[in-house]
């Protein structure tokens, strides 16, 4: 054995060791609590598509609707907490690399992604605490576009802007690509599936993945978009993106499709929660 493969290999043993089974657990809950989220953002917008009630609104609108249901801010906490559990999982991905990621190209390229979505994601736990203790802003979406109109007025801040829609376009079409080819299965453990649950699994990470990566698509656009005619009022996150859908001819069916395919990405990361392989270092 190389002494490059004997490195990795102690890495993988490593790593291994270092995450403790508590933490595969609180793993599991925060896939589940986003779940949850895209769940209800795709039942609030399949609401608006057939007419009885709901609205196109993004992950931050929708924390807003649940503070007004009953026992609304218990659910937020609950979301709040699951949240964070998801972005210390993703962020010990990016760190630890228990998956045994490496540190070529690829594997930079997956862990600066991890960080990424850490914060993203850390954004939204955060917005969830603060609505449930009665903290949170009416706003909508103002302050995407108060950041894109800062970083339009800094040097290359066309650029920067333009590059990150074109990375949202990437990971959008990486997602596609992903349910179209039922590669997700791969992170399953299925062999712990009845029938039932494979079947539920494999529909819902098909149709989820694919709703969700046209979604990201379309935002990666708008973003482009703002980068090429400098005005902030084009960038637009997933509120935007459901509303450019349903404005469109026979939009409200659209918006109702891709509304049910949210709801079932959302299934899927609540299926990943209980099944996702979580056996430290890169499966062949």
């Amino acid at each position: 054995m190389s002494s490059t493969a004997s490195s990795n290999a102690q890495k993988a043993k490593d790593a291994k060791e270092e995450i403790k089974p508590w933490i595969r657990r609180l793993a599991r809950f925060g896939y589940m609590a986003k779940g949850v989220v895209y769940a209800l953002v795709g039942i609030l917008a399949f609401m608006a598509a057939i007419g009885v009630g709901g609205k196109t609104t993004g992950t931050s609108g929708m924390l807003r609707s649940l503070a007004g249901v009953p026992s609304g801010n218990i659910i937020l906490w609950i979301i709040g907490i699951g949240l964070i559990c998801y972005i210390g999982w993703v962020f010990i991905k990016a760190i630890k690399d228990p998956t045994n990621e490496g540190t070529g190209a690829k594997g930079i390229i997956s862990r600066v992604g991890y960080m990424v979505s850490g914060v993203v994601y850390g954004a939204l736990a955060l917005n969830a605490i603060k609505i449930a203790s009665n903290a949170g802003s009416s706003s909508g979406g103002g302050s995407k576009q108060t950041m894109s109109a800062k970083l339009l007025a800094q040097p290359f801040g066309a650029w920067i802007i333009g590059a990150i829609g074109v990375i949202i376009i990437g990971y959008g079409l990486y997602e596609f690509i992903g349910g179209a080819t039922q590669k997700f299965l791969k992170k399953f453990r299925t062999g712990e599936m009845d029938h039932h649950e494979y079947k539920v699994a494999k529909n819902s990470g098909t149709a989820g993945l694919i709703a969700r990566g046209s979604v990201l698509g379309l935002i990666g656009y708008f973003f482009v978009q703002t980068a090429l005619t400098s005005n902030p009022d084009q960038a637009k996150g997933l509120d935007g993106a459901l509303s450019e859908v349903a404005s469109n001819p026979f939009g409200q069916w659209i918006l109702g499709v891709v509304a049910a395919g949210l709801i079932l990405y959302g299934v899927y990361q609540i299926i990943r929660g209980r099944y996702e392989h979580m056996s430290f270092g890169k499966r062949k």
